[in-house]
């Protein structure tokens, strides 16, 4: 099977990520007889460098016209006085929206040798974490209206029934995959979009007979993350309470370097990428952690290749990397087993093995 990719190294640790996640893809690809052909694409701060843009349209029509989008992380402390407008996030919005990826998942899933890097209680740990946050991902108050008039700010959280019913089916769809419990998470006492979702998805519930639906407000679901995370199976939210959420639930896993996410719309035509930040501050040096880059090129193969063998392949070669004991500088400070970037890249490839 032959697949073209869409590859955004961007800026800080970006480059040095996504270059372990493609030596791992040539692995796969060569196990399993497949071509993944890759096009590099300038997003960011990189972009903003080169092109006054960041994110060009000639950069967005290659993503548009892939199978699918890889993507390392975009920012960084350089491009911090830049106009608003111009700021390397911005291409990232515009990514999402070019794409029409309305739908961001994010698993929160402890993976059993890192449980001890937790930092909840053991006893909490042992019950459980393996739970989705389907986040809405391109509307709300980041895509809403946004203006500072003299010393007054003002942003805009708008939804429509029509974004909130897409995305709640992706909730009920997920949930249907898994252990059908759905969690709708808003601010349902203040806000009136919140109580226009949760209308929504209890009109959509009628639907999912089989899906056993729930309702909390965001500072409660906060507080229920870290006291007991076993709770949850599927979370579907909003855009800023998703982003929020998705980063606490990355953290009581062990470490924000090991989460993957998927974007995906009404096309198989996906986003792909971790859902940690360009971390400038370690840029170069090899110590970031490229498993959730790793990770999100799994999620690939599986939502939008159909690759379902291969997506095995690579997380049980993270797991094998893992039952060795081998750790980067997030997670592991010194000892014989700390690696760095590329060396995780290396023994995750030496691990994959055709199932």
């Amino acid at each position: 099977m032959v697949k073209n990719i869409a590859v955004i190294r961007g800026d800080g640790i970006g480059p040095e990520i996504v270059e372990q996640a493609l030596h791992v893809l040539d692995r796969v690809a060569a196990l399993y007889g497949h071509t993944f052909n890759y096009t590099d694409v300038d997003m960011g701060g990189c972009a903003i460098d080169k092109y006054g843009d960041p994110l060009p349209e000639s950069e967005l029509k290659k993503c548009i016209e892939s199978d699918s989008v890889l993507l390392g992380a975009v920012g960084g402390n350089k491009w911090n006085d830049v106009p608003g407008h111009m700021r390397p996030e911005k291409g990232l919005l515009r990514l999402r929206a070019g794409m029409g990826v309305y739908s961001n998942n994010r698993p929160a899933k402890i993976w059993k040798q890192l449980a001890d890097a937790s930092p909840l209680k053991k006893e909490i740990v042992d019950k459980g974490i393996d739970f989705i946050i389907v986040r809405e991902l391109i509307g709300g108050i980041y895509f809403g209206e946004h203006k500072t008039e003299g010393d007054v700010a003002t942003d805009v959280l708008t939804y429509s029934e029509a974004e909130i019913e897409r995305i709640g089916r992706i909730g009920f769809e997920t949930a249907q995959k898994r252990n059908k419990k759905l969690c709708s998470v808003e601010k349902s006492n203040v806000l009136d979009s919140s109580r226009l979702w949760k209308k929504v998805m209890h009109r959509l519930a009628d639907e999912y007979p089989d899906v056993e639906l729930s309702d909390m407000l965001v500072d409660n679901c906060a507080m229920q993350i870290v006291k007991n995370p076993a709770q949850f199976d599927v979370i579907v939210t909003e855009n800023m309470f998703g982003d929020i959420l998705s980063d606490e639930a990355s953290m009581i896993t062990g470490s924000i370097g090991m989460i993957p996410s998927s974007s995906l719309g009404a096309t198989t035509c996906g986003l792909y990428e971790p859902i940690h930040g360009s971390a400038p501050d370690i840029a170069g040096q090899d110590k970031a952690n490229p498993i959730g880059t790793i990770l999100s090129a799994a999620m690939m193969l599986r939502f939008s290749f159909d690759m379902r063998d291969e997506a095995d392949a690579i997380e049980n070669a993270v797991s094998a990397y893992l039952d060795a004991g081998y750790r980067t500088a997030d997670i592991m400070s010194e000892g014989e087993s700390l690696v760095g970037c590329r060396r995780c890249g290396e023994l995750i490839v030496e691990n994959l093995r055709k199932g």
